[in-house]
């Protein structure tokens, strides 16, 4: 074999283990021990942020599938004018949590370090668990109320205290889903003893 060719093996070989990390959505996201059996990482990341925040797992598993179905890449979609050109994103908001620009530049300030990246599970709840947390103190929503948590993670703590979700039955709808979902995966987790 010729040097040439095993230089180049050799930069293949480096260059397929330097890419990105893999981005993609667990397969089962209806079973929450499957997707923490496919993804022992995540299920570090959240009893991490249950630790430390006290927000609960199925919480935090129920607010990412509705905002990212997780996917650590994830982007809100393209906006067209004229229903052809493209003119940008809907929001800023990327990674599993969907955090915004802004908020997520305060969260890098105040806790996460200017490393903190949304793309990276550990990172993107425990910037979840950071946010609930000051969302109870601004508005007294307990930790563990996901449906009104999640309303105001949605809608901001400031659009929650003036009750801009009120007018948004999709969104009262979508709360009561993601409450559901955070209960299902709270019994999943149960009977597989990850709870």
């Amino acid at each position: 074999m010729s040097s040439f060719l095993r230089a180049m093996i050799v930069v293949l070989v480096l260059g397929s283990c330097g890419g990105p990390g893999d981005f993609s959505a667990p397969r089962q996201l209806d079973d929450a021990c499957s997707i923490v059996s496919e993804r022992p990482e995540y299920l570090r990341a959240f009893r991490a942020v249950e630790r430390k925040y006290g927000v609960p797992v199925p919480s935090l598993m129920a607010i990412i599938y509705q905002e990212s179905k997780f996917i650590g890449n994830n982007r809100t979609p393209h906006q067209y004018a004229l229903g052809v050109i493209p003119v940008g994103r809907q929001s800023s908001a990327f990674g599993y949590s969907q955090a915004l620009d802004g908020t997520w530049k305060e969260y890098q300030q105040s806790a996460g370090g200017s490393r903190a990246r949304r793309d990276d599970i550990n990172h993107a709840t425990d910037f979840m668990g950071w946010y609930m947390v000051q969302t109870t103190a601004a508005t007294g929503v307990p930790i563990y109320d996901t449906r009104n948590q999640y309303l105001a993670y949605h809608d901001g703590r400031t659009g929650y205290m003036r009750g801009t979700w009120r007018s948004k039955s999709w969104l009262v709808r979508i709360a009561g889903e993601v409450e559901g979902r955070a209960i299902l995966y709270d019994t999943q987790l149960r009977s597989c003893g990850k709870r």
